[in-house]
Formats: C-alpha cells, sequence, structure tokens
C-alpha cells in the first residue's frame, strides 16, 4: 500500500534533489535528442512534461521520468521511416494513448514476463549504437541530423584507402573537447570526493568544461575554435508571443500511415517495458519502502506521452540514471521531480544563448559514457558464467539490435528463450531413474505435474530405448494432467511393444480421468524388494 505523503513538507530536502536532477537531466535532454536525430528542442520538452505532468500524476515518489538513452535507436529509425518529425510526433502521441490504454487494462505486470538476459540484451545494443552515432559528433562531423551523411560514407575505395579523407573530416576543437570531457566523466566516476559532489554532477561539470575551452579557442582566435554548427541549437525567443512558434504539432494526416502506428506500438512496448524496471529499481532505492501502482504509473506515462508527442517532445520514460540521482540526493517526495521540470522550463526561456554555446562533442563524450555503460563488456562475462541458457539469448539480442533493429532483435531473443524453456520443459516432463538388483533392473518414470504433448518426442524416445526383458514402473501419482497423445503412447507401449519385448510394465496413480488403468498387483516390485533384503542379510 502507497503512503499518502504531504508534498510540500519536505521543501528542504526536495528542493536540493530537484537542483541535483535538473543539474543532470539538462546534458542528457539535450544529448539524447541529438542522439535521437531530433531537434535539441525536444529534448528539453520531453524532460519538462515528464518532470511536472508525469511527475505530478505518478505515484512513485522517488524516479523521475524524460527522454530516454534506451529510446535512442528507435526515434532514429522511426524519424527517417516515417520521412518527417511531425509524423514521427504523431507516432509518439499515438504511444501515449496506447499506454492508458494499457493502464486502464492493468498491464502493469509486462515486464515480469520479458527475460533479464534479453532487456540487458537489447540495452546492451542500444549502447553500441549509441556509441557509434556519437563518433561522428565526437570528432567534429555535425553535417545532418537525418542520417543521410556519415563520417565513414565515402565513395569508393576501402575502408584503408578512405582513412586519409575520413581523417580530414575531423574538427582538431571537437576532439580535443571530447577528450577532456570524457576524462573529467571517467574521474568524477573514480574519484571519491568528487562524486560526494552531488551538486555538481560530472555531466554538468563536462560541459561547462567544454564551454570554457570552445570560449578560451574563440578568445584567441584558435583555429581550433567550434562554429556554430558544431555548438546545440535552441531557438531563442525575442518576445512571448514568439515561444507559441517554437512549438511543432503532429501530422495527424499521416494517421493512416501503417508506419506510424508500427513506430507508435514499439515505442509503446520498449517504453513500458523500460518505465516499469525503472520503477522497480525506484521502489528498491526508496529508504521509506513506498511501493509505486505500475497501472497508474502507465497512465501517468502514457498522459506525458501524449502531451510530449502534441507539443514537439520526444518520448519519454521513467529513466534510471535521474532516478538514482535523485534518490542519492535526498529527495523525501515526487515534488523534487516536479521541480527539476520547472527549472528545465526556466532555463530554456530564460538563458537560451547560454546553452547554445555547448559544443555537440562534449554532449557526445556524455553520451558515449552512457553507451559503454549499457554496453559494458562486463555483461558478457557475466552472461557467460550463467550458461548458455542465458549467454545465448543476451548475445542474440544485441547483435540483432545492432545489425537488424531493436524490434527485430527483442523478438529473436524472445524466441530463442522460449525454445530454450520449452527444451527445459521436455527435460523435466519426467524423472528417470534405475534401480539395480540381482534378478534385473527395475526402471521407474515418475512423470511431472503436467505433462504436454511438447513432451511426447523426449517420452517416446525413452520408451524406445527400455531394453527387452525388463521391468518398468510408470508413476503418474503427481501428475494433474497428461496430454492425450502422452496417454495413447503409454497404452501402445503397454499393450503392444512390452509385449513383444517380454517388458514387464507396472502403471501406478492414473487418475480414472485418463485412459489408462492402473497395473494389479506387486510382483515384481515386491520381488525385487524380497532380493535387495535377502542380499542385505
Amino acid at each position: 500500500m502507497t503512503k499518502k505523503t504531504n508534498l510540500f513538507a519536505n521543501l528542504k530536502a526536495d528542493f536540493p534533489s530537484g537542483l541535483v536532477v535538473f543539474l543532470v537531466a539538462l546534458p542528457l535532454c539535450l544529448g539524447i535528442a541529438l542522439a535521437s536525430g531530433a531537434p535539441p528542442l525536444s529534448g528539453i520538452i520531453a524532460g519538462v512534461v515528464g518532470g511536472i505532468v508525469i511527475g505530478s500524476l505518478s505515484n512513485s515518489h522517488i524516479s523521475v521520468s524524460g527522454p530516454a538513452a534506451g529510446l535512442i535507436a528507435i526515434v532514429l529509425t522511426a524519424i527517417a521511416t516515417l520521412g518527417s518529425f511531425e509524423a514521427f510526433l504523431l507516432a509518439v502521441f499515438l504511444s501515449g494513448v496506447l499506454q492508458v490504454i494499457l493502464g486502464f487494462l492493468k498491464a502493469g505486470s509486462i515486464s515480469n514476463y520479458i527475460p533479464a538476459n534479453v532487456i540487458e540484451g537489447m540495452l546492451a545494443g542500444i549502447g553500441v549504437i549509441i556509441i557509434i552515432k556519437q563518433m561522428e559528433h565526437a570528432v567534429g562531423y555535425d553535417k545532418t541530423y537525418d542520417g543521410s551523411d556519415s563520417l565513414f560514407r565515402l565513395d569508393g575505395g576501402n575502408p584503408f584507402s578512405d582513412i586519409p579523407d575520413i581523417l580530414l573530416r575531423f574538427e582538431g576543437g571537437a576532439v580535443i573537447i571530447t577528450i577532456i570531457s570524457l576524462l573529467i566523466l571517467v574521474i568524477w566516476d573514480k574519484v571519491p570526493a568528487l562524486k560526494k559532489l552531488k551538486i555538481l554532477p560530472g555531466a554538468l561539470v563536462a560541459v561547462i568544461a567544454g564551454i570554457v575551452i570552445n570560449q578560451i579557442f574563440i578568445s584567441t582566435g584558435s583555429h581550433f575554435a567550434l562554429s556554430s554548427e558544431h555548438l546545440v541549437t535552441l531557438p531563442v525567443p525575442q518576445s512571448f508571443s514568439d515561444i507559441a512558434g517554437f512549438i511543432v504539432t503532429p501530422d495527424f494526416s499521416a494517421i493512416t500511415n501503417k508506419n506510424v502506428w508500427i513506430s507508435a506500438g514499439t515505442i509503446t512496448v520498449v517504453a513500458s517495458v523500460e518505465t516499469l524496471l525503472c520503477i522497480e529499481a525506484s521502489d528498491r532505492m526508496d529508504v521509506q519502502k513506498r511501493y509505486t501502482d505500475t497501472n497508474r504509473e502507465l497512465k501517468a506515462q502514457g498522459i506525458g506521452n501524449i502531451i510530449s508527442g502534441f507539443i514537439g517532445g520526444l518520448p519519454i520514460t521513467s529513466v534510471v540514471v535521474r532516478s538514482s540521482a535523485n534518490a542519492s540526493s535526498g529527495a523525501k517526495t515526487k515534488m523534487s521531480a516536479v521541480i527539476h521540470g520547472f527549472l528545465l522550463l526556466i532555463c530554456v526561456l530564460a538563458i537560451p544563448m547560454v546553452l547554445n554555446k555547448i559544443p555537440l562533442a562534449t554532449l557526445a563524450a556524455v553520451l558515449i559514457l552512457i553507451g559503454y555503460k549499457l554496453a559494458n563488456p562486463a555483461k558478457l562475462k557475466l552472461f557467460w558464467a550463467k550458461g548458455k541458457y542465458q549467454f545465448i539469448p543476451f548475445l542474440a539480442t544485441l547483435i540483432a539490435v545492432v545489425a537488424i533493429d531493436l524490434l527485430k532483435g527483442v523478438a529473436l531473443g524472445m524466441a530463442i528463450s522460449i525454445i530454450f524453456i520449452l527444451k527445459g520443459n521436455l527435460q523435466r516432463a519426467y524423472h528417470f531413474r534405475k534401480e539395480e538388483y540381482e534378478e534385473g533392473d527395475i526402471i521407474h518414470i515418475d512423470l511431472a505435474q503436467e505433462v504436454s504433448f511438447l513432451n511426447k518426442a523426449a517420452i517416446k524416445s525413452t520408451l524406445n530405448d527400455i531394453p527387452e526383458n525388463s521391468k518398468v514402473i510408470i508413476n503418474a501419482s503427481d501428475t494433474v494432467y497428461i496430454a492425450h497423445d502422452v496417454q495413447d503412447l503409454i497404452k501402445e507401449f503397454t499393450n503392444i511393444r512390452a509385449k513383444e519385448d517380454n517388458i514387464k510394465v507396472k502403471l501406478v496413480g492414473f487418475k480414472e480421468a485418463y485412459d489408462l488403468d492402473n497395473t494389479e498387483g506387486h510382483v515384481f516390485f515386491e520381488h525385487g524388494k524380497k532380493n535387495k533384503k535377502e542380499k542385505a542379510e
């Protein structure tokens, strides 16, 4: 049961936490929009809606919502497939509607049905995609948002002959800023004293450093100075009426486009799963141990995505990085998430000129580190240690997400996991054991609680391998269901094969509903015990 809390009773703790989350979220909102091939403002809009709207509607006191790195690959693909950002916004709007429906259908437990190895494989694949996509911005090749041009896409030649031309595309200033930003981010994570400076997150320090370095290049007239095409570009309102002009709305005429619905469905599934997993993690971080109504959370996320899509924002999920920053900063209630949303709104309205000084290379560094954490090589080692049934679906999902697309990658991982589950069930349909006596062997086949048609092949193979002149006990005492195919198989073995090969069969525990009769008498079973007793004497 969720504890009721006065949202204004803990402002002394919630305001500093909201400030920290805002400082973490600002570069992430801009960076995720950059990586998604979307306008930078769309990331800020998603952050504002995630904080103010979802923060108000959700009953999670720790989680923070906003644009998510886990959706970058989907957004990038959807914008390219649909051909316009307005059509993509319609997909975001529809995904919100679908999430609200899922909430009313009480689908809050949906994440429990997706194996952890598939989810981790998906996140690792997204991490690899983020790293690949951000390499261009990391070296200053900031030509397009739509992916139509590429750092590594040259005409003719081979990978080695193209290297000199590729190096000519590098911007020295961007490379320097990327390297320094990465060093700051890594050091900030490694040095305990710096990690304790919660009011200065590493990402914010890297952004400030990137701005300062480029301003030094500009003021000294250095050829390393980055021009506006290598910097964040947010619209700068001159008046209140300008703000409305910056809002991009969905293209509702594309509602008959099946690709819009496919994109909406993909966003719905991935965003919902990511949200529910983050909510579970957030509840664990809550020192007051308040539990979130996941169905209400889906409704809140859905309303947030409806609004975000309608006013030009990216899709929103509950996000781990901002939620963990919120918890570690001492947040008491969801007011901290709402405060962070208002701070983002004030920032984009009041100081867009400052934000427009942020080098894209710095944001690329932030995202590359996020991508590395998602695709940490340690995950390969972890799932390898868990065995092939865990490792193969993880690796297949990772490779397919990178090589094909996210939805097909997850589907492949799910399919492989299901095959392994079915294989495991086949092996657990019965327990086979053999007892040795002087007069021969007694073979015991103990059927499991449920024996379906999927188990027919394994049981058939076992019965076929029983040698002549054997004694077999088939025990169904613990079963509640045996498929008719398996019943027929046992009947044929008992009435035909056993008689031909002099195999003595004893059926035990078969219910009246089954088309099989329990064997009367205990002749060979008692004989076996007698021999065992005599041997002991």
